[in-house]
Protein backbone atom coordinates (compact mmCIF):
# COMPACT_ATOMS: atom_id res chain seq x y z
CA UNK A 1 0.00 0.00 0.00
CA UNK A 2 1.29 3.60 -0.95
CA UNK A 3 1.13 6.52 1.49
CA UNK A 4 -1.12 8.52 -0.11
CA UNK A 5 -4.56 8.23 1.96
CA UNK A 6 -7.01 10.60 0.85
CA UNK A 7 -9.92 9.44 1.53
CA UNK A 8 -12.59 8.99 4.50
CA UNK A 9 -15.12 6.07 4.26
CA UNK A 10 -18.73 5.14 5.71
CA UNK A 11 -20.64 2.41 5.51
CA UNK A 12 -22.89 0.10 7.06
CA UNK A 13 -25.83 -2.31 7.72
CA UNK A 14 -24.12 -5.61 6.14
CA UNK A 15 -26.23 -7.63 8.24
CA UNK A 16 -24.35 -10.14 7.67
CA UNK A 17 -25.59 -13.79 9.13
CA UNK A 18 -28.84 -12.66 7.23
CA UNK A 19 -30.70 -14.39 6.20
CA UNK A 20 -29.31 -18.07 5.72
CA UNK A 21 -25.34 -18.80 5.43
CA UNK A 22 -25.25 -18.70 1.63
CA UNK A 23 -26.69 -15.22 1.31
CA UNK A 24 -24.47 -13.98 4.03
CA UNK A 25 -21.41 -15.09 2.49
CA UNK A 26 -21.95 -14.14 -1.10
CA UNK A 27 -22.34 -10.59 0.76
CA UNK A 28 -19.53 -10.76 2.63
CA UNK A 29 -17.21 -11.58 -0.61
CA UNK A 30 -18.84 -8.01 -2.04
CA UNK A 31 -17.71 -6.36 0.75
CA UNK A 32 -14.12 -7.72 0.94
CA UNK A 33 -13.46 -7.15 -2.92
CA UNK A 34 -14.87 -3.69 -2.15
CA UNK A 35 -12.32 -3.55 0.49
CA UNK A 36 -9.50 -4.65 -1.49
CA UNK A 37 -10.36 -1.94 -3.87
CA UNK A 38 -10.01 1.15 -1.52
CA UNK A 39 -7.63 -0.83 0.60
CA UNK A 40 -5.07 2.03 -0.79
CA UNK A 41 -6.78 4.95 -0.52
CA UNK A 42 -8.14 4.40 2.70
CA UNK A 43 -7.61 6.57 5.59
CA UNK A 44 -10.16 5.67 8.10
CA UNK A 45 -12.83 3.79 8.00
CA UNK A 46 -16.25 4.09 9.60
CA UNK A 47 -18.52 1.31 10.34
CA UNK A 48 -21.33 2.69 11.14
CA UNK A 49 -23.47 -0.14 12.83
CA UNK A 50 -25.74 -3.44 11.66
CA UNK A 51 -22.49 -4.83 10.22
CA UNK A 52 -23.74 -8.44 11.64
CA UNK A 53 -27.67 -8.99 12.07
CA UNK A 54 -26.69 -10.46 15.73
CA UNK A 55 -23.46 -10.58 17.50
CA UNK A 56 -22.64 -11.28 21.49
CA UNK A 57 -19.39 -11.83 22.35
CA UNK A 58 -19.23 -14.42 25.33
CA UNK A 59 -16.29 -14.70 27.40
CA UNK A 60 -14.41 -17.17 24.96
CA UNK A 61 -16.82 -17.10 22.58
CA UNK A 62 -17.85 -15.58 20.05
CA UNK A 63 -20.62 -16.02 16.80
CA UNK A 64 -18.72 -18.68 13.80
CA UNK A 65 -18.12 -17.06 10.69
CA UNK A 66 -16.70 -13.92 8.77
CA UNK A 67 -13.51 -15.34 8.26
CA UNK A 68 -12.79 -13.26 5.03
CA UNK A 69 -14.24 -10.07 6.82
CA UNK A 70 -12.16 -10.51 9.89
CA UNK A 71 -9.07 -11.42 8.19
CA UNK A 72 -9.47 -8.28 5.54
CA UNK A 73 -9.78 -6.07 8.11
CA UNK A 74 -6.48 -7.28 10.02
CA UNK A 75 -4.77 -6.04 7.00
CA UNK A 76 -5.82 -2.59 6.76
CA UNK A 77 -5.61 -2.17 10.62
CA UNK A 78 -2.34 -3.53 10.23
CA UNK A 79 -1.22 -1.42 7.05
CA UNK A 80 -2.06 1.60 9.26
CA UNK A 81 -5.93 2.54 8.06
CA UNK A 82 -7.69 3.86 10.62
CA UNK A 83 -11.39 1.73 11.14
CA UNK A 84 -13.90 2.74 13.65
CA UNK A 85 -17.64 0.80 14.59
CA UNK A 86 -20.89 1.65 15.75
CA UNK A 87 -22.91 -0.30 17.49
CA UNK A 88 -26.06 -0.58 15.69
CA UNK A 89 -29.27 -2.38 16.86
CA UNK A 90 -28.37 -5.54 15.81
CA UNK A 91 -25.33 -5.98 17.05
CA UNK A 92 -25.18 -3.95 19.90
CA UNK A 93 -23.67 -6.39 21.87
CA UNK A 94 -20.01 -5.94 20.89
CA UNK A 95 -17.59 -5.52 23.33
CA UNK A 96 -14.03 -5.92 22.65
CA UNK A 97 -12.64 -8.27 20.89
CA UNK A 98 -12.68 -6.52 17.44
CA UNK A 99 -10.55 -3.46 19.48
CA UNK A 100 -8.40 -6.35 21.11
CA UNK A 101 -7.93 -8.53 17.47
CA UNK A 102 -8.09 -6.14 15.07
CA UNK A 103 -7.27 -2.88 16.83
CA UNK A 104 -10.71 -1.55 15.55
CA UNK A 105 -12.01 1.79 18.15
CA UNK A 106 -15.74 0.64 19.23
CA UNK A 107 -17.96 3.76 19.68
CA UNK A 108 -21.63 3.09 21.32
CA UNK A 109 -23.02 5.89 20.71
CA UNK A 110 -22.33 9.67 18.56
CA UNK A 111 -18.94 10.48 17.25
CA UNK A 112 -18.43 14.26 16.20
CA UNK A 113 -15.19 14.01 13.88
CA UNK A 114 -13.51 17.80 12.67
CA UNK A 115 -11.84 17.22 8.97
CA UNK A 116 -10.16 20.42 7.27
CA UNK A 117 -12.75 22.61 9.22
CA UNK A 118 -15.94 20.33 8.67
CA UNK A 119 -17.83 19.08 11.29
CA UNK A 120 -19.45 15.58 10.70
CA UNK A 121 -22.16 14.09 13.34
CA UNK A 122 -22.11 10.57 13.56
CA UNK A 123 -23.85 7.59 14.36
CA UNK A 124 -26.01 4.58 13.63
CA UNK A 125 -28.94 6.55 13.83
CA UNK A 126 -31.65 4.44 15.96
CA UNK A 127 -33.34 5.76 18.89
CA UNK A 128 -32.82 9.41 17.36
CA UNK A 129 -35.46 12.08 17.02
CA UNK A 130 -39.09 12.26 18.60
CA UNK A 131 -41.57 9.60 19.70
CA UNK A 132 -40.66 5.81 19.16
CA UNK A 133 -40.46 5.42 23.14
CA UNK A 134 -41.17 1.92 23.09
CA UNK A 135 -37.71 1.27 20.81
CA UNK A 136 -35.60 3.91 22.94
CA UNK A 137 -37.13 1.77 26.34
CA UNK A 138 -36.16 -1.51 24.54
CA UNK A 139 -32.86 -0.11 23.52
CA UNK A 140 -31.79 1.02 27.17
CA UNK A 141 -32.72 -2.30 28.72
CA UNK A 142 -30.55 -4.65 26.01
CA UNK A 143 -27.99 -2.27 26.42
CA UNK A 144 -27.68 -2.69 30.29
CA UNK A 145 -24.97 -4.64 31.83
CA UNK A 146 -27.94 -7.10 34.01
CA UNK A 147 -29.29 -7.92 30.35
CA UNK A 148 -25.83 -8.85 28.88
CA UNK A 149 -24.92 -10.95 31.91
CA UNK A 150 -28.22 -12.90 31.85
CA UNK A 151 -27.64 -13.32 28.08
CA UNK A 152 -24.52 -14.77 28.57
CA UNK A 153 -25.86 -17.38 30.89
CA UNK A 154 -27.28 -19.06 27.93
CA UNK A 155 -25.14 -22.24 26.20
CA UNK A 156 -24.26 -20.26 22.07
CA UNK A 157 -25.91 -22.87 20.46
CA UNK A 158 -29.30 -21.86 22.15
CA UNK A 159 -28.44 -18.03 22.66
CA UNK A 160 -27.01 -17.12 19.45
CA UNK A 161 -29.94 -19.29 17.71
CA UNK A 162 -32.68 -17.47 19.21
CA UNK A 163 -31.30 -14.06 19.17
CA UNK A 164 -30.41 -14.57 15.43
CA UNK A 165 -33.84 -15.71 14.39
CA UNK A 166 -35.76 -13.18 16.28
CA UNK A 167 -32.89 -10.47 14.60
CA UNK A 168 -34.36 -11.53 11.65
CA UNK A 169 -37.89 -11.41 12.38
CA UNK A 170 -37.33 -7.97 13.05
CA UNK A 171 -35.52 -6.70 10.46
CA UNK A 172 -38.43 -8.63 7.63
CA UNK A 173 -40.90 -6.66 9.53
CA UNK A 174 -39.56 -2.93 9.01
CA UNK A 175 -38.29 -3.59 5.47
CA UNK A 176 -41.04 -2.34 3.90
CA UNK A 177 -40.99 0.57 6.08
CA UNK A 178 -37.48 1.37 5.36
CA UNK A 179 -37.50 1.35 1.71
CA UNK A 180 -39.75 4.81 1.50
CA UNK A 181 -39.14 8.10 2.13
CA UNK A 182 -42.31 10.23 3.64
CA UNK A 183 -40.65 13.29 3.50
CA UNK A 184 -39.25 15.55 7.17
CA UNK A 185 -42.78 14.84 8.49
CA UNK A 186 -42.54 11.15 8.84
CA UNK A 187 -38.73 11.07 8.85
CA UNK A 188 -37.14 10.58 12.46
CA UNK A 189 -33.88 11.36 11.72
CA UNK A 190 -34.41 14.63 9.74
CA UNK A 191 -36.35 15.93 12.59
CA UNK A 192 -33.30 14.81 15.12
CA UNK A 193 -30.89 16.86 12.50
CA UNK A 194 -33.21 20.10 13.12
CA UNK A 195 -33.19 20.02 16.85
CA UNK A 196 -29.54 19.01 17.20
CA UNK A 197 -28.48 21.99 14.70
CA UNK A 198 -30.51 24.21 17.31
CA UNK A 199 -27.45 23.56 20.19
CA UNK A 200 -24.82 22.24 17.94
CA UNK A 201 -24.41 22.94 13.92
CA UNK A 202 -22.81 20.53 12.05
CA UNK A 203 -21.58 20.37 8.33
CA UNK A 204 -23.03 16.79 8.12
CA UNK A 205 -24.83 14.11 9.48
CA UNK A 206 -24.63 10.94 8.32
CA UNK A 207 -25.98 7.90 9.67
CA UNK A 208 -26.74 4.21 9.03
CA UNK A 209 -29.93 2.41 10.59
CA UNK A 210 -32.71 3.80 7.34
CA UNK A 211 -31.33 1.22 4.66
CA UNK A 212 -32.42 4.21 2.54
CA UNK A 213 -29.74 5.89 0.77
CA UNK A 214 -30.09 9.46 1.28
CA UNK A 215 -28.10 12.78 0.18
CA UNK A 216 -30.54 15.59 1.48
CA UNK A 217 -29.29 19.58 1.82
CA UNK A 218 -31.05 20.91 3.95
CA UNK A 219 -31.17 24.54 5.66
CA UNK A 220 -27.27 24.66 6.99
CA UNK A 221 -26.58 20.88 6.87
CA UNK A 222 -26.57 17.96 4.65
CA UNK A 223 -28.24 14.61 5.84
CA UNK A 224 -26.79 11.46 4.57
CA UNK A 225 -28.08 7.99 5.06
CA UNK A 226 -25.35 5.36 4.01
CA UNK A 227 -28.03 3.19 2.94
CA UNK A 228 -27.33 -0.69 3.30
CA UNK A 229 -25.41 -3.87 1.56
CA UNK A 230 -28.75 -5.88 1.13
CA UNK A 231 -29.81 -4.09 -1.58
CA UNK A 232 -27.99 -0.84 -2.64
CA UNK A 233 -24.31 -1.69 -1.88
CA UNK A 234 -23.81 1.61 -1.00
CA UNK A 235 -21.32 4.05 1.23
CA UNK A 236 -19.64 7.86 1.54
CA UNK A 237 -16.98 9.06 0.99
CA UNK A 238 -15.09 12.47 2.00
CA UNK A 239 -11.72 13.34 0.79
CA UNK A 240 -11.57 16.36 3.17
CA UNK A 241 -13.52 18.98 0.71
CA UNK A 242 -15.77 16.95 -1.58
CA UNK A 243 -18.84 14.10 0.04
CA UNK A 244 -20.34 11.47 -2.44
CA UNK A 245 -22.83 9.01 -1.79
CA UNK A 246 -21.49 5.83 -3.93
CA UNK A 247 -22.29 2.58 -4.95
CA UNK A 248 -20.29 -0.24 -5.44
CA UNK A 249 -21.44 -2.27 -8.55
CA UNK A 250 -20.00 -5.03 -11.10
CA UNK A 251 -16.96 -4.32 -8.74
CA UNK A 252 -15.97 -0.82 -9.59
CA UNK A 253 -17.65 2.27 -7.85
CA UNK A 254 -20.48 4.42 -9.10
CA UNK A 255 -22.27 7.21 -8.39
CA UNK A 256 -25.41 6.65 -7.08
CA UNK A 257 -27.71 7.49 -8.77
CA UNK A 258 -31.38 6.59 -6.97
CA UNK A 259 -32.37 3.34 -8.38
Amino acid sequence: MNNIRPYHYFVSDLHLGAPDQAQSKEREKAFVAWLDHIGDSAKTIYLLGDVFDFWFEYKKVIPKGYTRLFGKLADLSDAGVEIHFFKGNHDMWVKDYFQEELSITVHSNELVLNIENTSIFLHHGDGLGPGDLKYKLIKSIFRSKICRWFFARLHPNFGIGLASFLSLRSRIKSSAKDAIYNGPERELLYQFIESNQEKTKHDYYIFGHRHLPLFLPLEQTVYINSGDWLKYNTFVRFDGSKMELLQWQQNKVNKYNGN
